[in-house]
């Protein structure tokens, strides 16, 4: 059985959904399109919304563009459709990371054992303090049974394995500190003054952490000693690391779909995440962040998680800037295109 045509409205359902996708400075670097036949959806780079100093070779684009297209298939598992996904179908354009075949009709809405489509709302970073209370083990292994579905490890650290990691990221957030031009790109997505359809808010921004154990980005620019900004966060706090075997373009769309998956669930679940992604930026100490002794990989993200403050909401761009239906030729509601 072949599906009819999707509507305007369910083809604005899943771009609202794939654009509630976390990612750098909440950029937003996407645009959808349905496709010819209007039994799918096609998902695209939109270059114009690049953080270039911060990801020079677009692999955290990649990543939030696999978040985005995690959300979109649970949209299309929502509106009873099977999401059949081919990742970058045309080297003749980059730009292009996926098409989604939506033609056949969905055999489980929930095929992950979670209503995780409802929570695609709910999912915020949480750059809070968090308590001082472990996530279960039960729950680990259900987030890394996650992450392995999508082709990705997630890997629970050990103490050791924190304060490397922690290490790596202090070192790297005071390298980034220095750079006046990574700084100024930075401070170019705040949105603190006015209303935006995208950027950091002033809400979103977070305490800087008063006894220095976890190092918080400061997207302002070295961190102010005025105890009034600054908590005492957990310390030592629960670290989880996102690592693919291979490190190209397809491999970064995979860990975009596992990290969108393993934090919907860990919303499902009550666990907070924010990402650590200050180690990532620079190549050597991304390096670092790998574990010799689980052979070889590529940390693609460090996850923070815990129990605390939901987080705020950052502000989202409209669907009539992300949705282009300008090539959907005129339909009947439900009928044949």
């Amino acid at each position: 059985m072949t599906m009819q045509a999707l509507t305007p409205d369910e083809l604005r359902l899943l771009a609202e959904a794939g654009g509630a996708a976390p990612s750098l400075h909440n950029s937003q670097p996407w645009a959808f399109w349905p496709t010819p036949d209007a039994r799918g959806l096609c998902l695209s780079a939109d270059p114009q919304r690049s953080v270039p100093l911060t990801d020079p070779d677009g692999r955290a684009l990649h990543i939030s563009l696999g978040a985005a297209l995690f959300n979109l298939r649970l949209a299309a598992l929502h509106l009873g459709r099977e999401p059949a996904v081919r990742l970058l179908p045309h080297a003749s354009d980059p730009h292009l990371v996926a098409v989604l075949d939506l033609s056949q009709p969905g055999a489980d809405p929930q095929p992950y054992g979670r209503d995780l489509y409802r929570a695609i709302t709910q999912r915020h970073s949480s750059r809070q303090p968090f308590a001082n209370r472990d996530v279960p083990e039960a729950v680990l292994g259900e987030l890394m049974a996650a992450a392995v579905d999508e082709g990705v490890v997630l890997s629970a650290l050990e103490e050791d394995g924190v304060r490397r990691v922690l290490s790596l990221t202090a070192q790297a957030e005071r390298r980034t500190d220095a750079d006046l031009a990574r700084m100024a790109e930075t401070r170019s997505w705040l949105r603190v003054e006015q209303p935006a359809t995208d950027g950091i808010p002033q809400a979103a921004l977070g305490p800087q952490d008063h006894e220095a154990h976890v190092p918080m980005r400061s997207f302002t620019g070295r961190p102010s000693s005025d105890a009034a900004h600054s908590q005492r966060f957990e310390a030592l706090p629960q670290l989880a690391t996102l690592t693919t075997r291979a490190d190209l373009p397809a491999d970064w769309l995979r860990a975009g779909q596992a990290m969108q998956r393993v934090w919907l669930l860990a919303t499902v679940e009550g666990v907070r995440v924010s990402v650590l992604h200050q180690a990532v930026e620079w190549p050597d100490t991304r390096w670092g962040l790998r574990d010799p002794a689980e052979g070889p990989g590529h940390v693609q993200l460090v996850l923070r998680i815990g129990y605390g403050p939901p987080g705020s909401a950052t502000p989202r761009r409209p669907v009539a800037q992300t949705l282009d239906l300008s090539g959907m030729r005129n339909t009947s509601e439900g009928g044949e295109p």
